[in-house]
């Protein structure tokens, strides 16, 4: 039994008697920052969180602890299970009780050599990313980080379940005296899935450019988006479109939409937990089993994700998704993969366009209007006009204010190779999650000035 389900079942066993969930992540890692082609910061995390979640009269209370000893546990099922009293003291609850037990299918996340953590491979590649700055005469800055994550789920209704993972991360910024500034990063299941100097060559060469910068008045443009770009987007559209609380309560963007094109008959998009590119996933946070889902197919809305209490709602089952034990936020999907197309790569993506923008990734993205999945966000480090075919000089960033289903629904080509990509930062339990995406084309898309 892993160390994590083994605390679970001494959790539930020490809670008051009644419905009760315990979940458990053993967290492991360790994160190396470093700016102006120097380190500036190392951390490292051994910890330990145990979530318990009561149900009383279809409410759910909730406590959590740091702390794994035996009277903790027993204290922390107090607290949930008072809450959880407290607030069936109103009426009944929306929650239909605690999922039955399922054997999840194991995933194969765990890659051994990350799990050691070994610290010299993170700094391996920060002397990969300082070479190759200091070689163009710009700056590096970033962040290198692996970790593993153990969680272990026991319910009083007969759920025992658990599993390790794995995941790494590495981005580089490269600033030029300029302040030009250029972005790579990549993130992996392994440590060996990382390619530093890789990694870096690109953030330089999109820093360095030394070409004067062009100007755009604010209009809708054709854009080719690299995967980190279309990441973003679909990461905003997983809260607008597939959460099926806000679906179930008609707040959601594809409320009455199921069965209708909403993008591009190119747009292939699924949930798909097991897939070796993704980040897998075999269970949810109540120890519902993950399976493929697909959600758009064709262009055609298909599918939102459920966990038991948006299930309930809907008159439908969980999908796997919930976030939390016992509900609570809306559940997403958390391993989103969009197909690819025909196209060899960005540069083949820019060849029809007369004049366009080239866009590296987006930045502090927010959601405007859910129903509409109107979103803004910025471009940067690294954001390229296209003149004729080919990209030519910098430019300026720009805002980028559009509804995500709008630029899949003028998707024109996508590249053929999916990417895995993320945040890869964690502020708070480290939970990694990632998008698995081509980079694309469309066509119209509104930019703008940042101010």
């Amino acid at each position: 039994m892993s160390r994590a389900l083994e605390i679970a079942e001494r959790a539930l066993a020490a809670a008051p008697a009644g419905e009760t969930l315990a979940r458990v992540t053993n967290e492991r890692s360790i994160v190396l920052r470093f700016a102006r082609s120097r380190p500036t910061q190392a951390t490292s995390v051994d910890d330990v969180t145990v979530e318990i979640a009561a149900v009383r009269d279809g409410h759910v209370g909730r406590a959590s602890s740091n702390d794994a000893g035996l009277e903790a546990l027993a204290a922390c099922g107090r607290r949930a299970a008072a809450a959880a009293a407290a607030a069936a003291g109103a009426g009944g609850g929306p929650y239909p009780g605690l999922p039955a037990p399922a054997a999840p299918r194991p995933s194969d996340g765990r890659d051994a050599e990350t799990a050691g953590l070994d610290p010299a491979s993170g700094g391996t590649a920060l002397e990969a990313a300082f070479a190759a700055a200091r070689a163009a005469g710009v700056e590096a800055h970033g962040i290198w980080t692996a970790g593993e994550v153990e969680t272990g789920v026991a319910s009083s209704a007969g759920t025992s379940v658990s599993e390790a993972v794995t995941d790494a991360f590495m981005k580089v910024i490269c600033i030029a005296p300029t302040g030009r500034s250029g972005y790579a990063a990549a993130t992996s299941r392994a440590v060996r899935g990382l390619d530093p100097p890789a990694l870096a060559e690109r953030a330089v060469y999109k820093a360095s450019r030394r070409d004067d910068p062009a100007a755009l008045p604010p209009g809708e443009y054709p854009v080719v988006l690299e995967h980190h770009a279309v990441a973003a987007l679909l990461q905003m559209l997983t809260f607008t479109a597939f959460d099926g609380l806000a679906h179930a309560e008609g707040r959601g963007a594809l409320a009455e939409r199921l069965g209708t094109q909403v993008a591009a008959p190119s747009i292939n998009l699924a949930d798909s937990p097991r897939l070796p590119a993704t980040l897998p996933r075999s269970f949810d946070a109540e120890g519902v089993p993950k399976a493929p889902l697909p959600l758009i197919q064709d262009g055609v809305a298909h599918r939102v994700v459920h966990d038991t209490r948006s299930a309930a709602l809907a008159g439908t089952d969980s999908t796997g998704h919930a976030r939390v034990p016992g509900g609570g936020p809306g559940p997403i999907p958390t391993n989103l993969t969009l197909t690819g197309g025909g196209a060899l790569d960005e540069s083949e993506l820019c060849r029809p366009i007369e004049r366009g923008v080239y866009v590296t990734r987006l930045w502090y993205g927010n959601v405007v209007r859910p129903k509409e999945t109107l979103v803004t966000a910025v471009t940067r480090d690294g954001t390229f006009l296209i003149e004729d075919g080919r990209v030519t000089r910098p430019l300026a960033d720009l805002r980028l204010t559009d509804s995500v289903l709008g630029i899949l629904s003028r998707a024109e080509a996508l590249c053929a190779r999916p990417r895995l990509t993320s945040e890869g930062e964690f502020y708070g339990r480290r939970f990694a999650t990632g998008v698995v995406c081509p980079a694309l084309r469309a066509r119209g898309t509104r930019l703008g000035r940042t101010n």
